[in-house]
């Protein structure tokens, strides 16, 4: 009874993680095709920059009344940020959630960009864990270093950084 039991736990399980994924990825192209809307809208005002905010401001106040807060003003302007970084739809990942994406629009570096999608799908990084290893600067750290074999075993935490100290700086008194 316990082998059957734990099996049929599994398959929820595994089926529960397929759509959480399957929603994220499809909650993540809806925001791209939001995205490219409010960039073609702005493209016929001409790009005009209080044209875009104004668009962006009117557009938040209508989805919020009937879609909630997801749709706040900051919100939307990430959605136009998202399509402007990643204009072609098919070079979205499925493993990246529209969180992930949202910290990679402020990536301003296109190869930087492309290094740290190439990391968080090859080694699943949560949206913490990608945070993390962009502000301690893991690209510009491996571009420097003549080990990247040791830089990357310390982003996976496969290692620890090798400390030069022989004591602690504080402790010359």
């Amino acid at each position: 009874m316990q082998n059957i039991l734990n099996d049929i736990r599994d398959i929820i399980a595994q089926a529960r993680e397929r759509v959480a994924r399957s929603i994220n990825h499809e909650l993540t192209l809806a925001y791209w095709h939001i995205g490219r809307r409010i960039v073609e809208e702005e493209q016929q005002g001409k790009l005009r920059a209080d044209y875009g905010k104004q668009l962006v401001k009117d557009l938040s106040a209508q989805l919020q009344k009937e879609f909630g807060s997801g749709f706040s003003a900051n919100n939307i302007w990430y959605m136009r940020q998202f399509y402007t970084a990643f204009p072609i739809l098919h070079s979205l990942r499925g493993e990246l959630t529209w969180t992930h994406y949202k910290l990679l629009v402020k990536v301003n570096d296109l190869f930087k960009r492309e290094f740290y999608i190439a990391e968080a799908t090859k080694n699943a990084w949560s949206v913490r864990q990608m945070e993390r290893q962009i502000n301690s600067l893991l690209y510009e750290r491996l571009l420097m270093s003549q080990d990247k074999e040791s830089v990357m075993a310390i982003a996976k935490g496969e290692a620890q950084p090798i400390c030069n100290y022989t004591s602690h700086p504080s402790s010359n008194s």
